[in-house]
C-alpha cells in the first residue's frame, strides 16, 4: 500500500483567498465559460437574461465541483502523492499534499458546489427551460464525478479524454443553446462545439505528458500512456489541428465569419508547445511552458469565436 506523507517542508503561509483560488482552480474556469457563451450566442433571438444567469451559475458550480472531486480522487488513489511539487498547470493543486487543506475539505466543498448547480438547474426548469434540462444536467454531473472518482474512474481507464471532450464541447455548447431555445440536439451546435472540444483535449494531452510517470504508479492510464510519451506530441498536434480545422468548417457553413480565420495566427504557439512536448517530455519545468501556451491558445481562440458571434448578431 502506498505510504503518503504530507509535504511539511514549505513554510509558506497562504492567504485565504490564494489557497481557495488554487484549490478551486479558478483561473481555468474559462474552459467552460467560453463554450457556454458561444452556445448562448448561437441562437438568433433575444437572450433570456435569467436563463443565461442561472445556466452560467450551473456551469461554473459544476466545473468547480469537478475540479475539487478530481483533486480528492487523485489524492485518494495516490496519483498526486508521488510528486508533491506544485507546477500550476498539471499534477493537481497539491494543497492536500502540503497539509494546507484536507481531503474532507475538497469533498465537502465539491458537494456544496453540486448543490448550488442543482438548485440553479431546478430554477431553470421552473422558468420554462423544459424538465429535460434536469436529466441532461444529471448526465453531465455523473460524468464529471465519474471522470476521476467512484467505480468507473474514466480518467484511470483510457476514457478521460473522451469524457472531457464531451463535457467541455458538445455538452456545454448545445446545453447553452438548449437553455435559450428548448431545442436539443442541433447539428450546427454540435459543429460549433468541436473547436472547443478538440482544444480542451489538446490541453489534457499537454498536461498528461508531465504527469505520466506518477499516473502509471497510481494505475492511471490515458491516451498518452497508450501511445507512449515520445509520440504524445503527435496526439497533441492532431487535437489542436482538428480544433483549428473545425473553426474553418464553421466559417464555411456560415456559423462563424472570416473574422475567425485569425485563429490561424496562433499556429506558431501550437508548434512551439508541440516541440516542447517532443523534445522535453521528461522535463516538467520546461513542460510548464507547453501547458501554459496551450491554455493561452485555447482561451484566445474561444475569445475570437465569441467575439465573432457578438459582432454578427
Amino acid at each position: 500500500m502506498l505510504q503518503i506523507k504530507p509535504n511539511l517542508a514549505s513554510s509558506y503561509k497562504y492567504k485565504a483567498a490564494e489557497k481557495y483560488i488554487r484549490a478551486l482552480r479558478l483561473p481555468f474556469i474559462t474552459a467552460s465559460l467560453l463554450p457556454f457563451f458561444s452556445g448562448t450566442l448561437l441562437q438568433a433571438g433575444n437572450i433570456d437574461c435569467w436563463k443565461f444567469a442561472l445556466g452560467l451559475l450551473a456551469v461554473i458550480a459544476t466545473h468547480l465541483a469537478a475540479n475539487l472531486i478530481n483533486d480528492y480522487a487523485d489524492s485518494k488513489s495516490g496519483a498526486d502523492w508521488h510528486d508533491q511539487k506544485f507546477y500550476g498547470f498539471f499534477g493537481g493543486s497539491k494543497l492536500i499534499q502540503e497539509n494546507v487543506l484536507s481531503e474532507k475539505f475538497y469533498l465537502k466543498t465539491a458537494l456544496v458546489c453540486m448543490l448550488i448547480a442543482c438548485l440553479a438547474v431546478i430554477s431553470l426548469s421552473f422558468l420554462g427551460a423544459d424538465l429535460k434540462i434536469f436529466g441532461f444536467f444529471l448526465g453531465i454531473l455523473f460524468l464529471g464525478i465519474a471522470y476521476s472518482n467512484g467505480p468507473l474512474k474514466f480518467s484511470y481507464r483510457y476514457l478521460g479524454e473522451i469524457v472531457i471532450f464531451v463535457l467541455f464541447g458538445p455538452a456545454i455548447v448545445m446545453g447553452a443553446y438548449f437553455i435559450q431555445t428548448n431545442i436539443f440536439p442541433t447539428f450546427t451546435g454540435f459543429l460549433l462545439s468541436l473547436p472547443f472540444a478538440f482544444l480542451i483535449a489538446g490541453i489534457l494531452i499537454a498536461n498528461e505528458v508531465p504527469d505520466l510517470p506518477e499516473d502509471i504508479k497510481a494505475a492511471k492510464f490515458n491516451l498518452v500512456s497508450m501511445v507512449g510519451v515520445k509520440k504524445a506530441y503527435l496526439l497533441y498536434y492532431g487535437f489542436m489541428g482538428l480544433g483549428l480545422c473545425f473553426v474553418l468548417v464553421n466559417i464555411l457553413i456560415n456559423t462563424l465569419t472570416f473574422i475567425s480565420l485569425s485563429v490561424f495566427l496562433l499556429l506558431p504557439l501550437i508548434v512551439k508547445a508541440g516541440v516542447l512536448l517532443k523534445n522535453s517530455y521528461a522535463d516538467k519545468t520546461k513542460l510548464v511552458s507547453s501547458s501554459k501556451l496551450t491554455i493561452k491558445v485555447q482561451t484566445v481562440i474561444g475569445l475570437i469565436i465569441v467575439w465573432d458571434q457578438l459582432l454578427n448578431r
